[in-house]
């Protein structure tokens, strides 16, 4: 086994362990040996990603675990992400996320976006308490591949059906596709307002997305 190839396996079982320290210090050594930033990310970053989300799926990892191992991701992305970038490395479409009105929770959708900015994504955080407008507004400006829209409160799921309602007026409805999540959301609501896609939890986020992006 190569160097590189070590430093790989390492960086990519430190990201599964939750080890975002050594992590980090991982990567910075890839750099002081130029090895390529889009190797790190797509050879050993990414594929760890995956791996705690297979492990979360299959019940051998629980939100502690996935919320550690997210961060270690984190972490390491905060360092390699100006060298991706210089490396014009292409992502897979730009992801457009955020909490819904009147809803200031945000654990899940910070979550989701750690594991999407991991998985290729670009993605545009809008925050919390987000209105209608804002994501409107936010399409245009960024014109994403997905809008996903959280909500963790039954008071303010029905923001996400006036929120499509609002696309549609806009025209701007099928140049989307709509994810929906968070704790009172599930498939069939999804279905009933007419949303692409719901995902549970962050695992289930990436999955869907690459799925929807790929039709």
């Amino acid at each position: 086994m190569t160097d590189e190839d070590q430093l790989l396996d390492d960086l990519y079982d430190l990201i599964v362990g939750g080890d975002a320290q050594r992590a980090t210090a991982a990567v910075k050594q890839g750099l002081e040996r130029s090895l390529a930033p889009n190797v790190m990310l797509f050879d050993a970053m990414i594929p760890a990603l995956e791996e705690v989300g297979r492990r979360f799926e299959a019940g051998e990892y629980f939100l502690p675990e996935m919320l550690i191992a997210a961060r270690s991701m984190q972490t390491a992305m905060d360092l390699l992400r100006p060298y991706i970038v210089d490396a014009a490395v292409a992502p897979l479409g730009t992801f457009l996320i955020g909490t819904v009105a009147g809803d200031i929770h945000d654990v899940g959708k910070n979550l989701c976006s750690v594991m999407l900015e991991g998985a290729g994504f670009r993605v545009v955080d809008l925050g919390v308490n987000v209105s209608g407008q804002q994501f409107v507004d936010a399409i245009r400006s960024h014109q994403p591949a997905v809008v996903g829209m959280s909500a963790f409160l039954t008071t303010t799921m029905m923001e996400i059906e006036s929120n499509l309602h609002l696309f549609e007026s806009a025209g701007m409805r099928e140049d989307v596709v709509v994810m929906i999540g968070g704790a009172p959301i599930n498939d069939e609501f999804a279905r009933a307002v007419g949303a692409d896609g719901y995902a549970p939890d962050a695992s289930a986020a990436v999955r869907t997305a690459k799925q929807l992006i790929s039709l």
